[in-house]
């Protein structure tokens, strides 16, 4: 009997020293409940910037009522497409979600990519829209958008603009905007909005247009802020006009949510979006967005799914109109 013991325990020793060979805890097995790891969030900008910083404080705020951290990294690059990728490659579990900005809905119509942005992804909620404006140096000569125009006009090609990037809201504004006239300019796309406002603060280019990101830059002087595209004059600086009130008929405020791959669950879209519905109305998320003029604009997983086919739909309508739509595959 005290062999058999012996064997016993040395079978259970050598059991007990063996590798595990269940499943690894990092992946989630049918039957778990979501979320059962850390999830993350990619946001398709630099780190740092406004929309970087907002999304930050969103992820944190929706991580206490998830009960798991979310954890934000960044994809910047190809203006702000790159989340797109990184969807369509995922797991359809909800421990990969993305921001969705405008230029996904845009970039499919005026060039070939290999996702689609309705296709691949299942929308969680919208949370807000964003404050575009043509900001010039606070020591440039340039006091109004007149006066942008009428340098354009007076120096064929070397007026400079700088954008968040080849494609965006911004860009295809200023396209419009100056090809209306056919005024031709110098484009100087950027990565990052930090990087680009310092550009145009240090006069390394004329003109800067972007969204939310200036406004600290404005706020403390270093910029002058000549027109915002909204469709009414903004609460922070009520003094500066639209463009569609300056006559040029341009309306732009780029609405932007969260997504997920295509095919996530019911259960774990309404937890995603309970959880981060929830962080958007904190009080402090609130007062992040009130930094870079920006206010809520909720939308649930039905509406905002709707809005996303119909803002795809409204891109298409505005590059054929650009005459920026690219050439069908032959």
């Amino acid at each position: 009997m005290a062999m058999n013991r012996r064997r016993a325990i040395g079978r259970l020793a050598a059991a007990l020293a063996m590798p595990c060979l269940s499943p690894s805890p990092l992946r989630a097995q049918p039957g778990d409940a979501f979320p059962n790891r850390p999830i993350t969030l990619w946001v398709p900008w630099p780190a740092g910037g406004a929309t970087d910083l907002s999304l930050r404080l969103l992820a944190e705020l929706a991580g206490r009522h998830l009960g798991q951290k979310v954890l934000v990294d960044n994809r910047a690059g190809a203006g702000g497409t790159l989340c797109m990728p990184i969807l369509q490659q995922a797991a359809p579990d909800g421990y990969t979600i993305a921001q969705l900005p405008q230029p996904v809905f845009r970039a499919p119509w005026i060039q070939r990519v290999l996702w689609d942005p309705i296709r691949d992804t299942t929308p969680i909620l919208q949370i807000s829209g964003v404050t575009f404006g043509i900001v010039v140096p606070a020591a440039s000569p340039l006091r109004s958008l007149d006066d942008v125009l009428a340098l354009a006009k007076a120096k064929p090609g070397e007026l400079t603009v700088a954008t968040n990037g080849v494609g965006t809201t911004p860009h295809l504004v200023m396209d419009e905007l100056l090809g209306r006239r056919q005024l031709s300019y110098v484009h100087v796309p950027y990565k990052g909005t930090a990087e680009q406002m310092l550009a145009v603060a240090s006069g390394q280019v004329q003109v800067g247009v972007n969204s939310n990101g200036f406004a600290p830059f404005v706020d403390s002087g270093k910029l002058r802020l000549l027109a915002t595209f909204g469709e009414q004059r903004t609460r922070r600086w009520p003094q500066v006009p639209t463009l569609k009130e300056l006559g040029h008929g341009i309306v732009a405020t780029s609405p932007y949510g969260l997504a997920g791959p295509h095919g996530l669950p019911p259960v774990v879209v309404s937890s995603l979006h309970e959880a981060f519905k929830a962080a958007m109305f904190d009080a402090a998320h609130i007062a992040e967005l009130a930094r870079y003029d920006q206010e809520l604009a909720y939308l649930g997983p039905a509406d905002y799914g709707l809005a996303m086919r119909e803002a795809h739909a409204a891109e298409k309508r505005a590059v054929e109109r650009l005459g920026l739509a690219r050439a069908p595959a032959g």
